[in-house]
């Protein structure tokens, strides 16, 4: 068996793909404004690694802060539009100071603003994988952010950990690089606990890693830590690892991409799912809620079979044909999602009805199924 932190070092220098998410606090001047001076020099460390040969993606913070400097905010404002506003203003800041930074590299930036409903969406979605793999073979650094001018609470992604992972599991990404100002992921509190540990190896998705991050006086849980473990198990989805690590080390990405153990690594242990069954997974648009009885749920998750409308006994939501839904076990937990075959009001007759009785109930048949295994993905 490979020691752990020889497959560390092996599996950080063949990440040729990377998504790196930069925190605010890396960025900023302790939030009030840009920090030009960080952001040259998290420039040159990417410039470095896109001339060696690696393609980096990168998801930055920082717009709304630069926004409260310009408009003279001395506080973070409650109002989403005012928040709106400032991201707005902010965000002119930031593209320019990426651009002039690269820039002295030769290399060109693309700014790329993402909602929910851009990933929900598979048309869009397809787009914006398009667009990044296109920037990518160009040689162009994507700087990535949620489109805060126009976002609203229904498509929020909340956070850039979510939103760092949605993109490496978009863009097919070997690792996800998430910078923060902690040294990476602790066994508890060390500002209480000077006995802490850093967790240097641990399995992404980790039900034990998950229950220490969001548990009962968990330090984990406070400070973004839960977001972080929660990103890695989604980018785990696939294929991808996380790596969260201390963004004031010194020249850390690349030191990260030769090899060296920084932080805490949180390792995927499964094969990629197929791409359109990730794109499932990872779509947090649910509109409707499926719930199923012992047989049905015993066919999906051991016979990988179809969902068929005899084996639904009850539906939540409004939804059309082909929206993406949740499919619930009878202990109440989610064990699959899938786009359906027929519409809310559709469903809610055939509920309970063997396929041969579609016609019957409805007047016509689109497909036999309700969700068909191939539009349908296991969580």
């Amino acid at each position: 068996m490979i020691p752990a932190s020889e497959n560390t070092s092996m599996l950080l220098r063949a990440a040729r793909r990377m998504v790196v998410k930069i925190g605010s606090s890396l960025l900023t001047n302790d939030g009030r404004g840009l920090d030009q001076a960080a952001i040259a020099a998290w420039a040159d460390q990417i410039a470095r690694l896109t001339l060696a040969g690696r393609e980096v993606v990168l998801v930055s913070s920082g717009a709304i802060a630069e926004g409260m400097s310009r408009l003279g905010w001395p506080r973070r404002p409650k109002s989403i539009h005012e928040l709106q506003a400032a991201a707005a203003v902010g965000q002119m800041g930031l593209v320019q100071v990426y651009e002039s930074c690269f820039r002295r590299h030769d290399l060109h930036t693309a700014q790329v603003l993402l909602t929910h409903e851009d990933l929900a969406d598979r048309k869009r979605y397809l787009n914006a994988r398009s667009t990044l793999s296109t920037l990518l073979r160009l040689r162009v650094v994507p700087v990535i952010n949620e489109n805060d001018t126009v976002a609203t609470d229904e498509i929020r992604f909340g956070d850039n950990d979510t939103l760092g992972a949605l993109v490496t599991n978009l863009v097919e990404a070997d690792m996800l690089v998430i910078l923060t100002d902690q040294s990476g992921l602790y066994s508890a509190d060390p500002r209480k606990q000077p006995d802490a540990e850093l967790l240097r190896h641990a399995r992404a998705g980790s039900p034990e890693l998950e229950a220490m991050a969001g548990g009962a006086g968990s330090a984990l849980g406070r400070g973004g830590m839960l977001t972080k473990v929660l990103a890695a198990k989604r980018a785990a989805r696939s294929g991808a690892h996380t790596l969260i690590a201390s963004g004031r080390e010194p020249a850390v990405l690349l030191r990260l991409a030769d090899g060296e153990h920084i932080g805490s690594l949180l390792q995927a242990e499964r094969s990629s799912l197929a791409a359109r069954k990730q794109w499932l997974a990872d779509n947090l648009m649910v509109y409707g809620r499926l719930h199923l009885d012992a047989g049905a749920a015993k066919a999906l998750r051991i016979d990988g079979k179809s969902l068929l409308p005899i084996g639904v006994h009850a539906l939540e939501g409004e939804f059309d044909r082909g929206a993406l839904v949740s499919c619930i076990a009878p202990d109440g937990t989610e064990i699959a999602r899938g786009l359906i075959n027929y519409g809310a009001a559709d469903t809610n007759r055939i509920l309970r009805a063997p396929s041969s009785a579609i016609e019957a109930r409805l007047g016509y048949v689109d497909e036999p199924e309700l969700i068909h295994r191939d539009n349908l993905v296991l969580l």
